[in-house]
């Protein structure tokens, strides 16, 4: 071998030595997880409650999906409970919890509408597609510009992403329940109410807020499980 191939070869060589001692270092504890609290450890139970509900869609059982995503939504609730009551909110953790909504609110909710409600392929990629992209830059706006505040009130610009999913687990009521509700009337409403994501509509949080969304919680869960017993 010339000097000149042993030379490249010995720097090739040096490159993978230098990326596995980083990797090295990286696996024995200085790398992203580590800087995990106890609130992105909670989000991360959002995530795994969401993807549950993923799986129980999938096989046809959105009843008990819709249960599994709202358990996932208690703990992203959690998170954000515990970061302020312990003085940790984040700019990481934020992106953290961003990154979770996706999945437990937008896909989740494209998926129920693919699985039960839409008539069409056609409709469930108009839909999801439509759902997944004004939720997905109404959160990349929010890490941008976090919240705002009025009179001591804080509120997101737009509406936010539950509020989507609540219409989308509407639609799945109303199909249930009204004869000439169907998947095309669904599909339109859940389009024109995403683009409300990106507008300028101020959601104000509040506790009454979060009592409404609590107590729509509960009636979901029990509707769902009406509905699973042959109840309703």
């Amino acid at each position: 071998m010339s000097n000149e191939g042993r030379s490249v070869l010995r720097g090739w060589s040096e490159q993978v030595d230098a990326r596995a001692r980083r990797v090295l270092r990286s696996s024995a504890g200085d790398n992203m997880v580590s800087r995990l609290g106890v609130a992105d450890w909670l989000s991360l139970a959002a995530l795994f409650w969401a993807w549950v509900g993923a799986v129980l869609f999938v096989q046809n059982e959105p009843n008990w999906g819709i249960v599994a995503v709202l358990v996932g939504f208690a703990f992203d609730k959690l998170d954000g409970y515990y970061a302020r009551e312990h003085g940790s909110p984040s700019a990481f953790g934020r992106q953290i919890d961003s990154f979770i909504d996706i999945f437990t609110y937008l896909v989740s909710a494209a998926l129920l509408y693919h699985v039960v409600v839409s008539p069409h392929a056609v409709a469930s990629a108009v839909v999801g597609f439509v759902v997944i992209m004004f939720g997905g830059l109404r959160l990349i706006r929010h890490n941008d510009e976090g919240f705002f505040d009025e009179e001591g009130t804080s509120y997101y610009h737009g509406t936010t992403v539950v509020h989507t999913h609540a219409v989308v687990l509407a639609n799945y009521f109303l199909f249930q329940f009204v004869p000439f509700w169907n998947g095309w009337v669904a599909g339109l409403t859940v389009v024109a109410v995403c683009p409300l994501m990106t507008s300028e509509y101020k959601a104000y949080k509040t506790d009454f807020a979060h009592t409404l969304v609590g107590v729509g919680g509960v009636v979901t869960i029990a509707l769902c499980l009406a509905l699973e017993f042959g109840y309703a």
